[in-house]
């Protein structure tokens, strides 16, 4: 005889909301911005960029998500009874992971915004960033609630856990982890990922952008000198 087990869904993507709300609908994929960050910004990140620094950006979220989730595991706090409704309540809802992660991401982003580390952004680029991420975190926060996932007192116990260790893990790796980065760079593992840090470079993009183009010159001046000397 065969043992029917309950069914359980994979829920990374899979929110719901009342059909025909489209305020539900819009915060049904404001809550899916923690997937967008990992997936398609830290993925494509360490990809394409590499930087020592969003490299540990990312470290410390995972770290952050395991640590909710063992507070999690320890409370065993039951989500609202709203939450029912959506025959997705099989897991513990204080605190919301939701809420941390976007604070995480909103405090630490900050701080490295603050501090210049990165220098990607003039003085008005970077308070319209910061003033998106801060809003996403708000709305994330807000989604949930309304959603029907948490309670008031789990998002916001998200949101102090995720500022809280945004702070300690921006401290941790800028004033102790930091002078390690060299020897991350030269190491087996940083040369064969192509690892670096530019922390120490003021303006990034104008960095690389006037690189690019000095090689580019350089490139043509070769080429001109081979055509002219056959």
């Amino acid at each position: 005889m065969t043992t029917h087990h309950p069914l359980k869904a994979v829920t990374l993507t899979h929110v719901r909301y009342q059909r025909g709300d489209r305020l539900g609908h819009f915060l049904a994929w404001v809550s899916l911005v923690p997937v967008f960050i990992s997936l398609g910004g830290f993925v494509s990140h360490f990809i394409f960029r590499r930087e020592l620094q969003g490299m540990f950006f990312a470290l410390g979220l995972l770290i952050s998500q395991f640590i909710s989730e063992l507070i999690k595991t320890s409370v065993q706090q039951a989500r609202p009874e709203t939450c029912a409704l959506l025959e997705m309540c099989d897991s513990h809802g204080w605190p919301s992971s939701h809420s941390q992660y976007m604070f995480f991401f909103a405090v630490y982003f900050t701080l490295l915004t603050c501090k210049g580390i990165g220098g990607i952004w003039n003085v008005r680029t970077k308070w319209a960033a910061l003033f998106l991420y801060w809003s996403l975190a708000v709305l994330t926060m807000y989604s949930r609630v309304y959603l029907g996932y948490h309670t008031v007192a789990q998002v916001f116990a998200g949101a102090a856990l995720g500022i809280f260790l945004g702070g300690v893990w921006f401290w941790l790796v800028n004033s102790k982890l930091f002078c390690y980065f060299p020897v991350i760079e030269e190491s087996a593992f940083g040369r064969f990922f192509y690892v670096k840090d530019t922390s120490h470079i003021s303006d990034v993009l104008k960095f690389e952008y006037d690189n690019a183009r000095a090689a580019r010159k350089g490139m043509a001046a070769r080429k001109a000198m081979a055509t002219k000397s056959s």
